[in-house]
């Protein structure tokens, strides 16, 4: 994700997460599924092209893994925003459990077939949707106000770890044992349902309990309505899908560059690990430039820093330089992941999180798919100097399309009004939420003699 952002402040210090235990336990599950959701991406890749020697059998494995991000998000969220969370991630883990082990033990009776391996890699992804959408909206029950940013961090650094380990791992795993990974894969759903199980906070406010009317489509409409609604929310998502588009030319771009370098496979290998260490980086001290800038000028920063950076990478002189240039992007895409996130989640009430999340997920996948073509069609027919340019170029008029869109005295002064607003909805909020706490104890207690 590139920059979506709220423009509130966070004008006071986190508190800390290390002894919110029911933090730690959703932020521990949901990593560990993560890590085997990884390890599986790989080897499903690897399974199908060795065993059948198809790169074409290969890339519908991977077509119906992808295919979820568009069309399961939307509805997903409509029915995250519906279900009790925590039986939601339940059942998600152990259907996915359920539907990997079903792999390995195909893997292992040596009886792959590439119709099972599609269906399972449809229902694995699917399931990871509604885990991920239902997790990220459960995690602002669980953290107290001024935990939000450092909450938010927490996670979109997990997703980098997830990201370095997973792959690599899955990979020494298959080379293993064809099965490993997949086996790797169900011990760590099997540990992210335990660490649930042991979650004692209720994960929905207490506003999300009563059923609302409507269905599916009605409230899948909804989501939309609130997200057009927010007009700093909508302008950076117009910045956002236009960013994502630019990062799928540099992605692609890295290769082309590596190679015209004398590169190898493994150097672009290399790079792309210090990329996702420098994103993890970024979503660390992501609650610093936070508490002091607040996300109103991240969002300026981190596309104008952005503008700087993506043109010289076509000017610069050797791979190391590149890694260089590249690293300082995710650095920045790392900080903006974290405000746009806490953004979606913060400003969405508690019974809209799962489809504001999930539209945002959408538009994400669908720049995605838009970038990739585009970026096949402007590497082909022109230098890798002059389409690092034009990438730059762009970047610019993204960035002072920013600029007009969250600078200036009038939006700072909305901004404070917004985060004054957003303070007094979360104060009411954590108040009812212990009214209902304090009252709990009392039902059904026998009266001392």
């Amino acid at each position: 994700m590139s920059a979506v952002g709220h423009p509130a402040a966070t004008s006071r210090q986190p508190g800390r997460l290390t002894g919110n235990r029911d933090f730690l336990l959703l932020w521990v599950g949901s990593g560990v599924s993560a890590l085997g959701s990884r390890a599986t991406s790989i080897s499903y890749t690897l399974l199908v092209f060795w065993s059948t020697g198809s790169a074409a059998a290969a890339s519908l494995v991977t077509f119906a893994a992808l295919l979820p991000n568009l069309v399961t998000q939307l509805p997903a969220g409509a029915l995250v925003d519906r279900w009790d969370r925590r039986r939601t991630m339940v059942l998600c883990n152990a259907g996915r459990i359920v539907a990997i082990g079903s792999v390995a033990v195909a893997v292992a009776r040596d009886s792959v077939w590439l119709p099972h391996l599609m269906a399972v890699a449809f229902v694995e992804a699917s399931l990871g949707i509604c885990y991920a959408l239902a997790e990220r909206a459960a995690v602002f029950n669980v953290v107290s106000a001024d935990q939000y940013g450092a909450a938010t961090a927490a996670n979109e650094s997990r997703a980098n770890a997830a990201s370095i380990l997973g792959q690599p791992a899955g990979t020494l795993l298959y080379a293993l044992t064809r099965w490993a990974p997949f086996g790797f894969a169900l011990l760590m759903h099997l540990i992210s349902l335990v660490t649930l199980l042991f979650v004692r906070r209720d994960l929905q406010a207490p506003k999300a309990r009563a059923d609302e009317p409507g269905g599916l489509l009605a409230r899948v409409r909804e989501g939309f309505v609130f997200i057009w609604g927010q007009v700093y929310l909508r302008r950076a998502l117009g910045l956002f899908a236009a960013s994502n588009i630019l990062f799928q030319v540099l992605g692609l771009g890295l290769v082309v560059i590596v190679k015209n370098q004398g590169g190898s496979p493994p150097t672009v290998g290399v790079l792309l690990v210090v990329n996702s260490v420098f994103g993890m980086a970024g979503a660390m001290t992501s609650n610093f430039y936070l508490g002091r800038w607040g996300i109103r000028r991240i969002i300026m920063g981190v596309n104008i820093s952005w503008a700087v950076l993506m043109p010289l990478i076509g000017l610069a002189p050797g791979l190391v330089v590149v890694g260089a240039i590249f690293a300082l992007i995710h650095y920045g895409a790392g900080i903006s992941n974290v405000a746009g996130m806490l953004y979606v989640l913060q400003s969405a009430p508690d019974h809209l999180r799962g489809r504001a999340g999930s539209i945002v997920m959408l538009l994400s996948s669908g720049a995605n798919s838009l970038g990739a073509l585009f970026a096949g069609f402007l590497l082909d027919s022109t230098s890798i100097t002059k389409a690092m340019l034009i990438v730059g170029g762009a970047m610019g008029v993204i960035a002072v399309l920013a600029v007009l869109a969250f600078g200036g005295r009038a939006r700072a002064e909305e901004e404070r009004a917004e985060a004054e607003r957003a303070k007094a909805e979360r104060a009411e909020t954590e108040r009812a939420e212990t009214e209902r706490a304090e009252a709990e104890p009392a039902v059904g207690k026998t009266p001392a003699r």
